[in-house]
């Protein structure tokens, strides 16, 4: 692969669930795919096994990325294997769900250090190469109930809340330079971190939904691609629901 030649995505997140659907979204001969993971697993070479049969070419690593270092390794490592970065999407995320009056303060700090610091140090990472570059595509994965809310989950909810405000400053910030930011928000999908829901709560879930199903990880994945489409040139600093309905 000779750098230039190929347009540049970074996923983070991106070994399995909507991450891994976002990766194969953009799996074609035109894109090389660099994703992360935070835990060394066999879900991350399945990744590239998929998105080399879906015609294009991935790299997995693990970082973690609430580390600042960690992050500046990556992206100094994707410069010079690639040359550009043209579009970062900011999925990863966790959760450590619980009532606010015994969630532990670790509970609290490593969700916010992943998914509010970690989009922070990615931005903040990459945001030079495209001011250069006078180009890129900026997607935060947040969540319908980062403008909902949800009990048992004031850690989870606070940090994507945070990364919608995040977004919406530093489209402001970089809208000059020909950078788009923008949110994806996804309401109920089924993925691995939803699995371990009881069969009652999922009937409950699904209820709540006016298109009376739950999401698919390439209906996310869909729409993160058409933002970072030139189709979505004119787009930024807004917030794009994926949720059935679930939020309006």
């Amino acid at each position: 692969m000779s750098g230039s030649d190929k347009r540049v995505v970074w996923v983070t997140g991106g070994s399995r669930g909507i991450g891994r659907a976002i990766c194969l979204a953009f799996a074609n001969a035109d894109t090389h795919v660099y994703f992360n993971f935070s835990s060394a697993s066999d879900a991350a070479a399945e990744t590239e096994k998929l998105v080399t049969e879906a015609g294009g070419t991935a790299t997995g690593a693990q970082v973690n990325v609430a580390s600042e270092k960690d992050v500046i390794d990556f992206v100094e490592r994707i410069l010079n294997e690639s040359g550009r970065i043209d579009v970062l999407v900011n999925n990863a995320g966790i959760t450590r769900d619980g009532l606010i009056v015994r969630m532990k303060e670790t509970d609290w700090d490593d969700v916010l250090n992943t998914n509010l610091k970690g989009a922070f140090n990615c931005i903040k990472a990459v945001s030079k190469s495209m001011i250069k570059q006078r180009s890129g595509r900026i997607i935060n994965v947040s969540s319908v109930v980062g403008v909902s809310g949800n009990p048992g989950q004031a850690n989870y909810v606070a940090s994507k809340a945070g990364i919608i405000g995040l977004a919406k400053a530093v489209a402001k910030e970089l809208a000059s330079r020909g950078i788009t930011v923008n949110v994806v928000a996804p309401g109920y999908i089924e993925t691995d971190m939803t699995a371990s829901l009881t069969d009652k709560a999922v009937e409950a879930m699904v209820a709540s939904i006016p298109l009376g199903r739950a999401g698919k990880a390439e209906d996310v994945a869909a729409v993160v691609a058409f933002l970072a489409s030139d189709q979505a040139a004119y787009i930024t600093g807004q917030v794009i629901h994926v949720s059935g309905g679930m939020y309006m």
